[in-house]
């Protein structure tokens, strides 16, 4: 051999690991796992989700509320799925397909719900030290996972045609005013939002004491609403503008010729 052969320098970029996982690399990083994505997510002919955020902690066999929270996200994911397009195939593109977090709690009874509806159901999964792995109720080819909280955030907006947020925590509510900033920035358009168990978020946040204070305006009030079961949920989504017949003719030429940006957001 070569004594050259040895050396790092010499191997190929590509096959290289310290070098892929260097900090030199990081933007090719960034890129690589918005595209390994954006195949599965366009393989799978995903036009444009109902996303479903919540606390991994909340467990079905938990407390009375837990169960509760549980039985209602399930619930949820049921009924967007079997009444929102995701089962319907339009030259094969689906919308309004429940995405998650990915994980346990209530990531795990939308996407079970949505896999009792006999829809395909999408996992956005983050690399952690605890709490953090797959539920089985995800699709297969749908059960992605990322390293950077960005780029996970990026594929989790980009086909939101909706949101709606269970209780949660720390990571819930950065998910939730996220999502919330880049619609009052029109940094993506407007879309419905609901806010589960409207005792438990009157609680965690005052709203109205930000519009008091100046820091938000009061019409900031009007990007979301208020449910307290999976059925008000769902017709408050509508209520506030959620289609369920989206156009979805054009859907494979937009999305594999013009580098399609389903939410408008860049």
């Amino acid at each position: 051999m070569n004594k050259h052969e040895q050396e790092a320098a010499y191997r190929l970029s590509a096959l290289d690991q310290d070098f892929i996982l260097g900090d030199s690399m990081r933007g090719a990083r960034f890129m690589m796992e918005y595209t390994k994505a954006e195949q599965h997510l366009r393989a799978s002919k995903i036009l444009s989700t109902i996303v479903v955020f919540g606390s991994a902690r909340v467990r079905e066999d938990g407390n009375e509320w837990q169960a509760r929270v549980y039985a209602a996200a399930r619930e949820f994911g049921w009924l967007a799925s079997a009444r929102g397009g995701a089962l319907a195939e339009n030259d094969g593109w689906r919308t309004n397909v429940i995405a998650t977090g990915g994980g346990p709690g209530v990531m795990e009874a939308a996407n079970r719900g949505a896999q009792d509806a006999g829809a395909v159901t999408i996992g956005f999964n983050i690399a952690l030290p605890f709490e953090q792995e797959p539920n089985p109720y995800i699709t297969p080819d749908l059960c992605l996972q990322f390293h950077y909280f960005a780029m996970r955030k990026m594929h989790l907006a980009m086909r939101a045609r909706a949101l709606v947020v269970f209780p949660g925590g720390f990571g819930t509510l950065d998910e939730l005013f996220e999502l919330l900033t880049l619609n009052q920035t029109g940094k993506s358009p407007k879309m419905p939002v609901v806010l589960y168990d409207r005792a438990f978020w009157n609680k965690i946040v005052n709203f109205e004491a930000l519009v008091e204070a100046g820091v938000i305006a009061e019409t900031d009030l009007e990007r979301f609403d208020f449910a307290d079961d999976a059925e008000e949920a769902w017709e408050s989504l509508l209520s506030q503008g959620l289609s369920t017949n989206e156009e979805t003719e054009s859907g494979a030429e937009i999305a594999i010729l013009s580098g399609w940006e389903p939410s408008g957001l860049m």
